[in-house]
């Protein structure tokens, strides 16, 4: 679970945006102005600060990205900003922002951004490895294994059990898996989720023994959790 921070004044921006990242499971806490999202951002630790440009109160976004970055926080900040001038994206990234977005923008998108700048954050080797229950994941061959016993996996594959394995026991419906897995913004009506889900349950829970780790949420997703009955049969039922 991360743990974000949404400094803006548009209270329903804000409020959309927290949404967004507590539907993915995630801790979202918002500041509505510049002096409270300053206190904010340099007394607590975040995985992530959504930050508007602009702000109320006589401290803009940039002024808390300098502090920020003047203290030495590292902290991923991706900029928001109805100023979409190449002047005004440069200077953004220059003073230490980690990703500049426009306004109007797709939530999708800025969940995606926000995760990509989490993960390149986290370089430490071990944040390469996933592991739930039996099943171990390491992104930087990638290889699977259950059991120790090798599973092969496609590159899209990978990818979906990722997701999986970073956000476990958690609810994962089909557009935050077209999302973040496959890219899509919206649904392209056919069965790429299902099918997919379908292959690697055979890989991860079809020859193994019990917990099953793939199950279907029946009417609305699927998620990764440790179980001795299935849902959903192995070899292909979703």
């Amino acid at each position: 679970m991360w743990k974000c921070l949404i400094i803006e004044d548009d209270r329903d921006n804000a409020n959309y945006v927290a949404d967004g990242f507590r539907e993915l499971g995630h801790d979202a806490v918002v500041c509505y102005d510049g002096v409270e999202g300053l206190r904010r951002a340099t007394s607590e630790p975040w995985d992530v600060i959504i930050l508007d440009r602009m702000l109320p109160n006589h401290i803009d976004g940039l002024s808390i990205l300098t502090t920020l970055r003047n203290l030495g926080k590292k902290v991923p900040v991706l900029v928001l900003s109805a100023l979409t001038t190449l002047d005004e994206r440069v200077r953004g990234l220059k003073l230490g922002g980690d990703d500049y977005l426009a306004k109007p923008f797709a939530l999708m998108e800025l969940l995606a951004r926000a995760e990509a700048l989490i993960r390149r954050s986290r370089s430490d080797e071990s944040d390469r490895i996933l592991e739930y229950a039996d099943l171990r994941l390491d992104l930087t061959v990638p290889r699977a294994t259950r059991y120790g016993k090798p599973i092969a996996l496609q590159p899209r594959e990978c990818r979906l059990l990722s997701y999986m394995m970073l956000h476990p026991e958690q609810t994962l419906t089909r557009a935050m898996l077209l999302g973040s897995v496959w890219g899509y913004q919206f649904n392209p009506q056919t069965n790429v989720i299902d099918a997919a889900i379908s292959r690697l349950r055979q890989k991860i829970d079809g020859d193994h023994a019990p917990p099953y780790l793939i199950h279907t949420v029946r009417g609305a997703g699927y998620m990764l959790a440790a179980r001795n009955q299935p849902s959903g049969n192995a070899r292909g039922q979703t």
